[in-house]
Parts: structure tokens; sequence; C-alpha cells
């Protein structure tokens, strides 16, 4: 079955541009001879400033590399899936720590 309707409670609007885990290229090492870049995650674009009482739905790789810094950041959890695999929903949302 790949209708929601029957159990949907609530809808969450994408944003246009959605906040995304910044990456620093540091340098490039070779392994094997294979190039392997060596990268700084953790800051975020396009993420808005807290604000009381406003929670913020993002993707996982953001919210847990900001976990110790931001606790207004939640993220989809028991995921729902169509008959082809396909996340289509969520049943909750987490809040890494």
């Amino acid at each position: 079955m790949d209708d929601l309707e029957p159990g949907l409670r609530y809808v969450i609007e994408p944003e246009e541009r959605p906040a995304r885990l910044g990456v620093i290229p540091l340098s490039t090492e070779y392994r094997d001879g294979i190039p392997v870049e060596l990268v700084q995650y953790g800051h975020a674009q396009g993420l808005p400033r807290r604000r009381a009482g406003v929670s913020y739905v993002v993707s996982l790789a953001l919210a847990l590399a900001l976990a110790p810094r931001r606790s207004d950041l939640l993220v989809p959890y028991r995921d729902v899936r169509n008959a082809s695999g396909t996340v289509i929903g969520c049943r909750q949302l987490a809040q890494p720590v």
C-alpha cells in the first residue's frame, strides 16, 4: 500500500533550499594509488539561528554533526516505506544527542 492518507497526521513542506552540512577539503593523500580527500565536516550552511520554541527537521548527517551544540534539530525517525522501498514518511521525529 502506497497511500499515506489513512494514517497521515501532518505534512511538513520542505524548504526551497534546505540546510546542508558544509565540507572543507583539507588535503589529498594517496592510499594504494587511490586519491583520498581529507575533509572537515560540521559547518552548517543555510541553517537558521535558534529561535525559542522552534525546532527544525534536518538531515541525519547535519543533526549528528551539530548535536552537541544544537538541541533544536530533529530528524525523521521510524521510516514509512512504500511497496518499492522508497521512504514516503516517518512515524516519529527524533532528536540526536
